[in-house]
């Protein structure tokens, strides 16, 4: 997979690249990512990439044309355009699942106030990390980024992805090390116990009550099977006993 950033301020991607699992995954050759310095495409003589909003109003826009000249730089037959904005579908692991199977993705930064409108024609998806604004996209493409690559194949073994949160429409059950017990509070006696089927069995149930008590809206959307079912009507019976 290729990466490519239209960014005004690549800087901010050095230490994003250069650490933990990206950093493996580009030594290992699993993905490529760049990132394109788009002043570097302005043919304003001051390098100028924004101007004032026609119609007034606060703040300065993005400009067509060293966004479109960036995106033109590096856009081939088989790339996906992705542009952070707040009017885009919220992300997720399902769209992170989704965008893992590109060959190429390309992402547009956004700054200041927004960027003309006529860039979104050269769009194929606008996406959203969350209900809030931020200074630019830059982090907004970093967390799109770290989910997708961690995805590909090589990059983190599969097994590690099957249990975590929202792989399963739910979230994860919860994680214990040692020391066994730590101001006063002792890791469950089933996860040491050594019995696989239990263990399989608590964090089933652990991961159905997670999901219940903190996001019982991921439920909406989940068909669950005859055994799910049957766990998930014990955990109510319990919730319901401690109110």
């Amino acid at each position: 997979m290729k990466i490519s950033i239209l960014t005004l301020f690549p800087e901010m991607f050095e230490g994003f690249l250069n650490t933990s699992i990206i950093k493996k995954a580009r030594l290992k050759e699993l993905v490529e990512i760049e990132c394109i310095d788009i002043r570097s495409f302005s043919t304003n003589k001051h390098k100028r990439v924004d101007d004032y909003p026609f119609g007034g109003g606060q703040g300065l826009v993005m400009a067509v044309q060293p966004v479109v000249d960036a995106l033109k730089s590096v856009k081939m037959d088989d790339s996906f355009v992705l542009l952070s904005s707040p009017r885009g579908q919220v992300f997720n692991q399902a769209k992170a699942r989704s965008l893992s199977q590109k060959d190429h993705i390309i992402f547009i930064c956004g700054h200041y106030e927004g960027l003309d409108e006529r860039i979104t024609h050269y769009v194929d998806e606008e996406i959203s990390i969350g209900d809030f604004i931020l200074t630019g996209g830059e982090l907004a493409s970093m967390v799109v980024t770290d989910a997708v690559v961690r995805l590909l194949d090589g990059v983190i073994r599969e097994s590690s992805h099957q249990d975590e949160s929202f792989e399963q429409a739910r979230l994860e059950y919860p994680q214990y090390t040692r020391p066994e017990e730590i101001v006063g509070m002792r890791v469950p006696d089933v996860l040491l116990s050594g019995h696989h089927k239990n263990i399989e069995a608590y964090r089933l149930k652990e991961s159905l009550r997670e999901t219940w008590l903190r996001r019982p809206d991921l439920f909406l959307n989940q068909k669950l099977s005859k055994e799910e079912t049957k766990v998930l009507i014990e955990v109510l019976q319990e919730e319901l006993k401690k109110d």
